[in-house]
């Protein structure tokens, strides 16, 4: 349900075959009828001290399994900003001899994943470190699937060649990156909103070459720990089997302890309005506008939700569209969107435009938001948004993989285990009021963020 902060997957294998074919099919499959029922969540705390979180879906069979951790990119150093995303890259080189067990390298790591027709991922998040398997049931291959990942998951090979490989690559990815307006304003918008809080952490070539294996090694050994695991499971087992599939995850990650994680601090409100304009040779501009937002645990969540889709989430139907792009034609399109996590995301409306009208779409943006948060939406804009919503809420968990990712997120943001049954209920019961209420707390537009790269002077 909520929005993330920008995460990159790297799968470490991408299966093929008779049996990733059939991978393919179920997860489109999925649980078509799952929204007319109640989705039943278990819950409970594995012997290593893990919380578990299991939606057993006997229909089709395939498994999905997530494992999270606080080990996102807040938990990177400043000096080594990219570091939690590096140290989930490099599990893809290969795995290290364990007794009866013979070494891999990557290419043979990833030969064996498409042997199996099965998937095992790494990403980082902003918040989250996360490890991802997904395969077929049918016994011989499940066991098989979950003996490779808790090989990968227990003895990452660390090769010192495949990282300078990978660095040199990004290096160069980013050089290409830089030369591309986008990239500048992401950069300078991050800067500007979350000033020296990790969210607004933005790797480059020093950080990048400040980073060693030993680096990854010590961040993993301090970060993927069973203690804080949080591992969530969809698919055709029952309690028993995933809490022993639990058990064979755990048992490595029990050895790296448990030592206790500095605090992170909040993210700072904004004392005054910025403003950037950025010289940059295009024949577009590009407009970020906005301010730090929420963080996923707060109690307006859904009016927030319910109104930004009317302000700028909901395409041509929204009031920045009818504003920026119909009445005025100032920008193909425009968007406005909260991205909560553990601390506040950012609240932000992106637009391109030509450089010599790049003023006036800012100035009409900023008054949207303004009118919008002074006056909220119209009761008629309420009704259909929630028509909206509600009636496309079975798409959101119509596949094995949507409802991991959704029930993952109730874990890892404390929500009820019924969040999902009672969704569309939520946003039924949210009012013109509520909306009001709920931006005139949360957002100051006279104290927002403006960047603009590529503006005629």
């Amino acid at each position: 349900m909520n929005v993330l902060l920008k995460p990159s997957r790297r799968w470490l294998s991408q299966g093929r075959g008779r049996a990733a074919v059939a991978l393919a099919c179920l997860s489109l499959s999925g649980l078509l009828n799952t929204a007319q029922a109640a989705i039943p969540v278990e819950h409970w705390t594995h012997a290593s001290g893990a919380r578990v979180y299991l939606v057993a879906s006997p229909s089709i069979p395939m498994l999905d399994v997530q494992l999270d951790f606080d080990g996102g990119s807040r938990r990177d150093p400043a000096a080594q900003a990219g570091l939690a995303s590096v140290t989930a890259g490099l599990l893809s080189g290969g795995v290290a001899a364990q007794p009866g067990l013979p070494a891999l390298d990557e290419n043979q790591l990833s030969e064996a994943w498409v042997d199996l027709g099965a998937q095992f991922g790494a990403q980082a998040s902003a918040d989250r470190f996360t490890l991802s398997l997904r395969t077929l049931t049918e016994p011989d291959l499940l066991e098989r699937a979950v003996a490779l990942a808790a090989r990968q998951i227990a003895a990452p090979a660390w090769p010192q060649n495949v990282w300078q490989r990978d660095r040199e690559r990004l290096l160069a990815a980013l050089k290409e990156a830089e030369t591309r307006p986008g990239t500048q304003a992401a950069r300078a918008f991050a800067r500007a909103v979350y000033g020296s809080h990790p969210y607004g952490y933005q790797p480059d070539a020093a950080t990048f070459n400040a980073i060693g294996v030993a680096d990854m090694q010590a961040f993993y050994r301090r970060h993927v720990v069973a203690c804080r695991a949080q591992v969530t499971l969809v698919g055709a087992i029952d309690r028993n089997r995933a809490d022993a599939i639990v058990g064979r995850f755990m048992a490595p990650l029990q050895l790296h302890g448990c030592g206790p994680l500095p605090g992170v601090p909040a993210v700072a409100s904004l004392e005054r309005a910025i403003d950037e304009r950025l010289p940059f040779a295009a024949a577009q501009a590009q407009v970020s506008i906005g301010q730090p937002g929420i963080a996923r645990d707060d109690p307006d969540f859904f009016p927030l939700f319910v109104g930004n889709y009317i302000l700028g989430g909901g395409g041509f139907v929204s009031r920045l569209t009818t504003e920026v792009r119909e009445k005025r034609g100032l920008s193909y399109s425009v968007f406005s969107y909260f991205a909560p996590g553990r601390h506040a995301g950012a609240f932000q409306i992106g637009l391109t435009t030509r450089p010599d009208q790049a003023a006036q779409a800012v100035e009409v943006s900023r008054k949207v938001v303004r009118d919008f948060v002074e006056k909220g939406p119209t009761e008629a804009e309420l009704v259909a948004a929630k028509a909206f919503l509600v009636n496309g809420f079975s798409l959101r968990i119509d596949s094995n993989r949507k409802l991991l990712d959704n029930v993952a997120n109730i874990g890892w943001n404390g929500l009820p285990l019924d969040y999902l049954d009672t969704w569309t209920r939520q946003i039924e019961r949210v009012s013109v009021a509520d909306i009001r209420r709920a931006f005139d707390r949360v957002l100051q537009p006279d104290r927002m963020v403006t960047v603009v790269v590529g503006a005629t002077p």
